[in-house]
């Protein structure tokens, strides 16, 4: 079952099966899966919505599938899934301010609109992971509902990795851009066809960074397990 770019029946597989010493690989794995998905898709808001709905309802069946419910605390399961999809949307937040930068670096002007939005969209992330939830925990009927309804507790008293980084590169990348847009009128070296042609691109360079990030990732994974074979 392929929904979203994720392997949803995988995902419930490994909740299903997942024993108390193999809680925390269940992050790793779900950080995987919402990455891998994430990189396939524009990065825009709606489909990252997408994304997380997906993961959430497969792992939502999967630990009320878990035979271990009885010992192992269903809460744990979805903490981690949680905790995985946060940990995609934190790379999420790095692609947007690494492409925003990218534009403040070449001095090329987003126009206004555009800008609003990829900053509008960015701090916005946080709000996907609670949504997401949020209605998991109202859709979730028994024995998923209690466990969901108190990692939603937890996550709106302590808030998200993704929550906090968003929110630091807003500001940094609005003090940046403001700056700039100071230099600008100064010296107006700007041609406007060309922040126009960039401004347009602007998704897909998103997309580009979000892949270079999570391939950077992997490979220092790899290196790292053959240092360990060494």
């Amino acid at each position: 079952m392929i929904k979203s770019g994720i392997d949803q029946q995988a995902l419930i597989d490994q909740f299903a099966s997942a024993s108390a010493q193999q809680t925390a690989q269940l992050r790793t794995t779900v950080f995987n899966a919402t990455l891998g998905a994430l990189q396939g898709r524009e990065l825009s808001l709606k489909n990252i919505k997408s994304v997380l709905g997906t993961v959430a309802q497969a792992a939502s069946a999967g630990a009320a599938k878990n035979p271990l419910t009885g010992s192992l605390d269903p809460e744990v399961l979805l903490d981690n899934a949680v905790s995985g999809m946060d940990d995609a949307l934190l790379k999420a937040v790095e692609a947007n301010r690494v492409a925003l930068q990218q534009f403040v670096a070449k001095g090329v002007d987003l126009r206004e609109t555009q800008l609003k939005k990829a900053l509008s969209e960015m701090d916005k992330f946080e709000d996907a992971l609670l949504g997401t939830v949020k209605k998991s925990a109202a859709a979730a009927g028994d024995p998923m509902a209690g466990p969901w309804a108190q990692v939603l507790e937890k996550l709106n008293l302590s808030g998200t990795q993704t929550g906090l980084k968003a929110s630091g590169a807003t500001e940094q990348l609005s003090a940046q851009v403001a700056q700039m847009h100071s230099a600008m009128r100064e010296t107006r070296a700007a041609s406007l066809r060309a922040a126009q042609t960039l401004a347009e691109s602007y998704t897909a360079l998103v997309s580009g960074v979000l892949m270079g990030l999570s391939e950077a990732m992997t490979q220092g994974s790899v290196a790292a397990k053959t240092t360990r074979k060494k």
